[in-house]
């Protein structure tokens, strides 16, 4: 019998070396991390909520809040006012105004204050707002510059209300501190503002020639007779 041939193991073929085996990734479970167990803390009283504080307020120069911006009562209506104002020199077209705001948008002192505003002013004067207009701080940051006067199209003479105001203001007894010292400094010198010592020696060491010496009599008796060391005297009561 023919004897049977032993197989003898192939040689792998040329597409087979090319083939390898792709291991399989090995997939990772996730390690489940462990929690650190957190120290109870026993129940107790706990500590009351204190209440916020509210925020400090800046200390910047704010503008304050005048009077005339509170609403409008009616028994502060006085509707004879505008008549007063228009018959005095100066306040002869008060009723004119139409609030145009030339008079506010051309005002130096408007450009650099919040509460200064002339057409406000003339507003409160023709409602009739007596007693707001005349206790107005404001009413006193009038630099009697006339801008407005000139370049009102309807031609009143703002500063000139302005003036009147003043006046009535004063015949009230209100009056600035600032005021009441250049009135006192006028009865006493002739001058609104004190020179001091200083400046006068100064003014010898080179060559001027020294100021004119006013007569302190003689403006005291026009201010007594005028009322004005009344009106003085009367804002320094109040």
């Amino acid at each position: 019998m023919p004897k049977k041939k032993s197989r003898q193991p192939t040689e792998p073929s040329p597409k087979q070396k090319t083939r390898k085996s792709i291991p399989k990734p090995i997939e990772k479970t996730p390690i489940p991390a462990q929690s650190t167990p957190q120290p109870t803390i026993p129940a107790g009283p706990q500590p009351e909520k204190q209440p916020e504080k509210p925020p400090e307020q800046s200390q910047e120069r704010t503008t304050p809040k005048f009077t005339e911006r509170a609403p409008i009562r009616a028994h502060e209506i006085d509707p004879h006012f505008k008549h007063e104002i228009s018959k005095m020199q100066g306040g002869e077209k008060l009723n004119r105004c139409f609030q145009c705001g030339t008079c506010t948008s051309d005002c130096p002192i408007a450009r650099f204050s919040d509460c200064y505003r002339p057409r406000q002013i003339i507003r409160m004067a023709q409602l009739g707002l007596k007693d707001r207009v005349l206790s107005s701080d404001a009413l006193w940051l009038c630099a009697a510059c006339f801008t407005c006067t000139d370049r009102c199209p309807q031609g009143v003479e703002v500063a000139s209300v302005i003036r009147i105001l003043r006046n009535a203001s004063v015949e009230r007894g209100f009056m600035p501190p600032i005021f009441k010292q250049l009135g006192l400094s006028i009865l006493e010198t002739t001058i609104a503002y004190r020179i001091p010592e200083l400046k006068l020696r100064k003014r010898e060491e080179i060559g001027l020639p020294p100021l004119p010496k006013g007569n302190p009599q003689a403006i005291l008796k026009l201010a007594k007779a005028t009322g004005f060391c009344d009106r003085l005297q009367r804002g320094e009561q109040k």
